[in-house]
């Protein structure tokens, strides 16, 4: 049985959510949505794209050192995830673009728990 914190780690989260089809890695450029592990690039304005679910990690020896990873749902289908600094470390890009999905209502939906 493992632990709560081996449980939580970003490499576990990372593998159920692959095993739950979030197959894509994720960037922001230009102020898009991109897949960047893909031989057709595809890039999603903030209204093709929903955020399925965020987790959040702590460093190991610095509190500060935080991290969010989501799981990020686009209007074609198209799963994935997205990283990102939290706090003073965030890039801005990835935390507007963010910021813009949510504020156009599309809220998080618990789905993975």
């Amino acid at each position: 049985m493992q632990d709560k914190e081996e449980e939580r780690s970003l490499i576990n989260v990372e593998k159920k959510l692959s095993a739950d089809g979030f197959t894509q890695d994720f960037d922001v450029r230009a102020g898009r949505l991109e897949t960047i592990n893909n031989e057709s690039k595809r890039s999603y304005a903030p209204e093709e794209v929903t955020i399925v679910d965020f987790y959040r990690f702590e460093g190991e020896s610095d509190p500060d050192d935080m991290s969010i990873l989501y799981a990020i749902e686009c209007v074609d289908g198209v799963r994935g995830t997205i990283s990102n600094a939290y706090g003073t470390y965030a890039d801005a890009d990835t935390d507007a673009f963010l910021q813009k999905v949510e504020d156009l209502g599309k809220n998080l939906k618990k789905a993975h728990k």
